[in-house]
């Protein structure tokens, strides 16, 4: 029988009761000291029918988090302000797990302490950065030294520890979207002659190195990945995706992960655009777990995808910010309610917690 959507699925250790996964989307209501406050407890609390909820990308380090009022997992006080989160999602029946996100290049100095940005090269992010003080034109980043790395690695392990702390039944890792991962994975922004650059093999060795030591943490089984294997995101792009990312997904078949991820936009995306062929038929073949695939989907194409072996499950972002009981109004064939992108990263709880369900809970 093909799967479909409201079919259980087992990712890794996760039990998962239907194949709509929430992906993550940034929306920027922490509060200060990037700490997750009641607003997030009622926001994912509202969602938790998802099959799993992927958290909004999160912050693990100061280095690594470059957006206003998005959540950090470095301090004790971030741990106890997801703390409630993961309560209230739990005791509504739901799943969470965090995503685990070091910007690179993207991290404006104003977030660091004047710092500079750091990235596989000395490259330069496009347009300007989201800070607290307005839009600034991003900054040149320094390359990581090959000292430093094991750093950056442990800062990956302590972010994994606090997310068990928080109670959350997972992690990702974000590789995908032109942050330091892909950053390091793509010849466009990795331009390095070590160890971490040149062949394939060298430019997955980041990826690698941190998906094994937060599988140190959780188990392989409770650690997953996000990839965006096709065309450019936010200036970092790789001039052989075809032969990158099937090998980046074989490396990570090989660790047994729990379930590999995929952002993958078409020519007429509404979120990002490409004309770059998706390389989810190739990784397909490379990654033998769960292989859950997001961008642009409705039921229709989610079913189609699902029926034809082609995904595991589906992951939507956008429709979950109009819709927090999604999984009821695909169950029940209701029409989906429009998000407004307007109040997608404002303060406050105006166009985060106030989309009604169709029968209020």
């Amino acid at each position: 029988m093909p799967a479909s959507l409201l079919d259980p699925i087992k990712l890794g250790a996760i039990d998962a009761p239907n194949r709509i996964l929430m992906a993550p989307l940034t929306r920027g209501r922490a509060g200060p000291g990037f700490v997750p406050n009641e607003l997030a407890v009622e926001y994912y609390r509202q969602r938790a029918s998802a099959g799993l909820i992927i958290s909004e990308a999160t912050g693990i380090s100061q280095e690594g988090l470059g957006w206003p009022s998005a959540p950090g997992l470095w301090t004790d006080a971030q741990v106890e302000g997801w703390k409630p989160v993961t309560e209230a999602v739990h005791a509504a029946g739901g799943r969470i797990v965090a995503q685990l996100w070091h910007m690179g290049r993207l991290v404006h100095s104003v977030f660091n302490d004047g710092k500079q940005p750091v990235s596989a090269s000395a490259t330069k992010g496009e347009g300007r950065a989201h800070t607290p003080v307005g839009r600034l034109e991003l900054e040149e980043a320094r390359p990581l030294r090959l000292d430093e790395i094991p750093r950056v690695i442990a800062d990956y392990v302590a972010a994994a520890e606090n997310a068990k702390r928080a109670g959350f039944d997972g992690v990702q890792l974000h590789g995908a979207n032109g942050y330091l991962i892909d950053q390091f994975l793509r010849d466009g922004t990795n331009l390095r002659d070590d160890d971490y650059g040149g062949p394939v093999e060298n430019r997955i060795r980041l990826l690698r190195e941190v998906t094994e030591a937060l599988i140190g943490v959780w188990g392989k089984d409770r650690v997953a990945v996000r990839l965006s294997p096709n065309g450019e995101t936010q200036g970092v792009d790789d001039s052989a995706p075809e032969t990158l990312f099937p090998a980046a997904a074989a490396a990570l078949d090989a660790l047994g992960i729990a379930f590999l991820e995929l952002r993958e936009p078409g020519p007429d995306g509404t979120f990002g655009k490409t004309d770059v062929p998706k390389q989810s038929p190739a990784i397909r073949q490379a990654f033998k777990g769960p292989l859950v695939l997001n961008s642009d989907y409705d039921v229709a194409k989610a079913e189609a995808d699902l029926a034809s072996g082609l995904a595991d499950a589906i992951s939507f972002g956008r429709p979950f910010i109009g819709n927090p009981d999604l999984v009821e109004r695909i169950r029940t064939g209701a029409a989906w309610a429009a998000d407004n992108p307007q109040s997608w990263y404002s303060p406050g709880p105006e166009g985060y917690i106030d989309y009604p369900a169709l029968v209020a809970a």
